[in-house]
């Protein structure tokens, strides 16, 4: 086409944009002219102009005509033609479109026509638009073209791409039918083509429904078995740098994986046979030097390794598989080292080669160290992790130790966690544990969690024979002239709980110890002083000797007059509490702290959120057929003990499950959140503060799933869309939601990487305080997850805004003055005052924000009426910050008392 050729010439030699759109502009010009015109154009006209308007539209402009002499472009026998015809509709043409149903109409006629070049290109648009108009117009018919006997061959690759494509964007239009059972037999079709598209097909259909294509495990079987013993000449076509059908093979290994280990006897062994042939393969010296040569001959190897894994069942591929992996964790090749490191933490999973991996530590501690991508680095880790058990613990947990003093910062806190789960798992004697957590501290202090420091703390408090220890421990830690808060923390917990187990020491005297503790006092965060003035009232019951040494510094002007609202009245109440409590009184209220009743680490749920359930190894020794870390969880109420340093609060009062046998571990926890192993069933999650003032956000998310909302809202009604993502590989069974007793319709599953859409209708009946629950309940991996997150439906959320003059609102605020209707709140600034961002959130709240109103410039007022089903709420606002004090006085007057309460507690929170 010389004159598509002339014109990207024309545009290439363009010295400016502007001169670049002047030209397109006359173009598009002539090309709408010739469509107008009274000439009719024929097809090669046609073709050159719709193939401008497409280089146009590639450019970055937009293109609004030209689409119906593209349609008319379908009805062509040339082949030329047609194919622009049909990159055109790809490209330009949206589902929407009104001309969908001639495109349609266009389709079934080349699908019809027999001539396999037109039922290519057809196909191919119906994959390429993929809308869920082509799926509900094609769904069926594709089908019936891939598996009818006078299809040729390269139709058969195109209608299983297609329908491969529809059932990922509609999959509930992709009827099971007759169909299924005969795409099956595809496997074993003579075109190799034909059989790399079909395998893809089924791998996907499969993980939607198992049972339908479970006779595709024998013929997977057949054809890999043909393709590994079969010679490069058999398959001349199909080898790729001397390995045999590598892509096809890698297809049907990653089929396999979709089901157990076949129970028919010759299928297995024949399966078994063909990865020890793949196996036996990866040992011969290659037979190019060429780098796609081994990629090939690795990408088989890999899936075939995968599988084995998978199956975990045959002891001898197990140990084969690793010794393999072993080499390549040496290989100058950086992606087979991470591939290696990734698949032999899998592997170390399994009872049969857990061994087998242990025999490469020393390699692996060496990549740690020397190894220069961090990725790799990581892995490592995370095999070290894997790989540990009772008889390498201390190793493993040295080496992790030594090398977090020259760790990339972004792995810093995965290594702390692990170091702290293995020191805690395998901890056989508890003053090695109680040095391995001071060791953490001291190393990468500002990477330990709370988790951490509360989980040692809990060990100290539930063994007796460790108790004097940790405090000689922390004690002598604490000397150091530089000391991590956490640090600080731990030795106030410890030596205010045990300090009097070391008081006999001279060089530990009480005095001594509480000298100690204060010198840090003022380098140390709120948070911490708090505790540390915990510690101090608990000195005075052990200590008596100290008593009037700590009063004094409990009177000083800093701690009674103190800015902080939590400082000053703990000061106040411990001085108090002091002075008039008898000794007895006092040993009382501040006994020891009893044992912690035993549950999951909060250390290890923390790092099961980070890392997802599939990335931790359960546990190897004795309880390995159990496969459970911990086992059970324990929630329990507080106990009347006082726990003056605030770490019981924590203990959720929900959601309990029964109590773990003795075999499980020695370890208890009572600072985690309640969170359950494998999710099986979370506490009611609130919504975050934020979507009181704000529409649209990420609701809940966890390593599974994500839900996101889109809301609006005008007078009493209100309208949510509930997006709800898979974030797995691995597809959602019976997935259901409701909110109340009404269950939201939704599609039963959801695959892995999509998203799942919902719509919920709202109508406010009357003023509330409780917002609805939704819950959330379906199957990942075979077990049952359920899901209870608040909906941020709030009061605010039906309020409409007001305008109003100064007069006016004052009047009307006159008028709202009687003492049930205004609520008053005077309360500490959580974030900047930033006076734009009070405004947004005002606004965002849902009030008018009414400017000059106030006579006071700095101070906000707003108005607005709550609308529900049976009545309107008059509401007026007055905000008034004093930067200098950081505190915010928040007074609302509305026509109901319910209604004024509600929006400060919900407003409030915001500053």
């Amino acid at each position: 086409m010389r004159g598509l050729a002339v014109f990207i010439s024309d545009i290439r030699n363009c010295k400016s944009k502007e001169a670049e759109i002047k030209r397109i502009n006359k173009e598009l010009a002539n090309i709408r002219s010739k469509f107008k015109g009274d000439k009719a154009l024929d097809g090669y006209s046609k073709k050159k102009y719709v193939c401008k308007l497409l280089f146009i539209f590639l450019l970055g402009h937009d293109i609004d005509f030209g689409h119906m002499e593209a349609v008319n472009l379908l009805s062509s026998n040339k082949y030329t033609e047609k194919q622009i015809g049909y990159l055109f509709i790809s490209v330009l043409v949206n589902s929407n479109s009104d001309l969908i149903s001639l495109i349609n109409n266009a389709i079934k006629n080349d699908l019809s026509s027999r001539n396999p070049t037109f039922m290519n290109l057809a196909l191919h648009c119906i994959a390429n638009v993929g809308s869920r108009e082509m799926a509900e117009a094609f769904a069926a018919e594709v089908p019936r073209i891939l598996v009818a006997g006078d299809t040729m061959d390269s139709v058969k690759q195109s209608a299983a791409l297609c329908l491969l494509r529809l059932n990922t964007t509609s999959p509930d239009l992709v009827p099971m039918g007759e169909w299924t059972a005969r795409v099956v037999h595809l496997l074993n079709d003579q075109h190799l083509g034909v059989v790399t598209a079909a395998t893809s097909l089924i791998t996907t259909l499969a993980q939607k429904s198992p049972e339908d294509f479970k006779t595709s495990v024998s013929l997977a079987v057949a054809r890999l078995s043909r393709i590994v013993s079969s010679a490069s000449t058999d398959l001349q076509d199909y080898t790729y740098y001397f390995v045999a059908a590598p892509w096809l093979s890698v297809k049907l290994l990653r089929l396999l994986q979709c089901y157990p280990p076949p129970e028919d006897g010759a299928i297995r062994g024949r399966l078994t046979e063909c990865l020890e042939t793949i196996l036996n393969k990866a040992q011969e010296p290659p037979k190019s030097k060429k780098v796609q040569h081994s990629n090939a001959k690795n990408a088989v190897l890999f899936e075939a390794i995968s599988l084995i894994i998978h199956h975990d069942s045959e002891p001898t591929l197990l140990v084969r598989a690793c010794n393999q992996l072993g080499q390549f964790l040496q290989h100058r090749e950086t992606n087979l080292r991470y591939l290696a490191l990734e698949s032999m933490c899998t592997l170390a999973s399994s009872e049969f080669s857990h061994e087998a991996v242990k025999t490469h530590i020393e390699t692996v501690i060496n990549a740690l160290k020397s190894e220069r991508d961090v990725s790799v680095r990581q892995r490592a880790v995370d095999l070290l992790y894997a790989m540990c058990d009772r008889s390498n613990a201390k190793q493993i947990v040295a080496e992790m130790l030594s090398y977090l003093e020259t760790a990339d910062y972004s792995i810093r806190e995965e290594i702390v966690l692990k170091v702290a789960i293995l020191a805690e798992k395998y901890a056989v004697d508890y003053t090695w544990y109680v040095d391995t957590i001071l060791n953490l501290i001291r190393f990468a202090g500002d990477y330990v969690s709370d988790e951490v420091w509360y989980r040692v703390i809990q060990i100290v408090i539930n063994r007796d024979e460790v108790q004097g220890y940790a405090a000689k421990t922390v004690f002598e830690a604490l000397q150091a002239p530089a000391c991590h808060e956490n640090l600080v923390k731990v030795g106030g917990y410890i030596l205010g709980e045990f300090g009097n187990l070391i008081a006999g020491d001279s060089r530990s005297s009480p005095l001594i110890q509480f000298d100690l503790l204060h010198s840090k006092f003022h380098l140390c965060s709120v948070p911490t002083r708090a505790l540390l003035l915990s510690a101090y009232i608990k000195f005075i019951n052990l200590f008596p000797e100290v008593k009037g040494t700590i009063q004094e510094v409990l009177r000083s002007d800093s701690q009674l007059r103190n800015a902080d609202v939590e400082l000053q009245q703990r000061a106040v109440e411990y001085l108090r509490l002091s002075c008039i409590a008898s000794t007895d009184i006092l040993a009382t209220v501040l006994e020891e702290m009893p044992p912690f009743p035993e549950r999951e680490s909060s250390i290890l749920a923390k790092l099961k959120k980070k890392k997802g359930p599939g990335n931790l190894h359960p546990d190897l020794d004795e309880n390995r057929k159990e496969r459970s870390v911990n086992g059970g969880t324990v929630a329990a109420s507080p106990t009347p003990s006082t726990d003056l340093l605030g770490l019981g609060s924590t203990i959720a009062t929900q959601n309990s499950a029964p109590p773990v046998s003795k075999g499980t571990s020695l370890l208890v926890d009572v600072f985690s959140e309640n969170i359950i192993p494998d999710m099986r069933c979370l506490p009611l999650a609130p919504f975050p503060s934020r979507f009181v003032c704000k529409n649209n956000g990420v609701l809940y998310e966890n390593q599974l799933l994500q839900i996101g909302l889109k809301s609006e809202f005008r007078q009493n009604l209100g309208r949510m869309y509930v997006f709800f993502g898979n974030k797995t590989s691995t597809q959602f069974m019976n997935f259901a939601a409701s909110v109340f007793i009404l269950c939201i319709p939704a599609d039963p599953t959801v695959d892995g990487g999509a998203q799942l859409q919902q719509i919920l209708n709202i109508e406010c009946v009357s003023d509330f305080v409780d917002a609805p629950v939704l819950n959330i309940q379906f199957r990942y991996g075979g077990t049952l997850q359920n899901i209870a997150v608040k909906l941020p439906i709030t009061l605010n959320k039906f309020f409409q805004p007001t305008e109003m003059t100064s007069q006016d609102f004052f009047q009307r605020w006159k008028q709202l003055g009687a003492p049930q209707q205004e609520v008053q709140k005077i309360f500490k600034a959580k974030n900047s005052m930033d006076t734009e961002v009070t405004k947004a959130k005002i606004m965002g709240f849902g009030a008018a924000l009414l400017d000059g109103v106030d006579p006071n410039p700095s101070n906000f007022v707003g108005a607005g009426v709550i609308h529900t089903k049976t009545t309107q709420v008059g509401c007026l606002l007055r905000l008034e910050p004093n930067t200098q004090a950081q505190m915010y006085r928040l007074t609302l007057r509305t026509s109901r008392d319910t209604v004024s309460q509600r929006l400060c507690d919900l407003l409030s929170e915001q500053f």
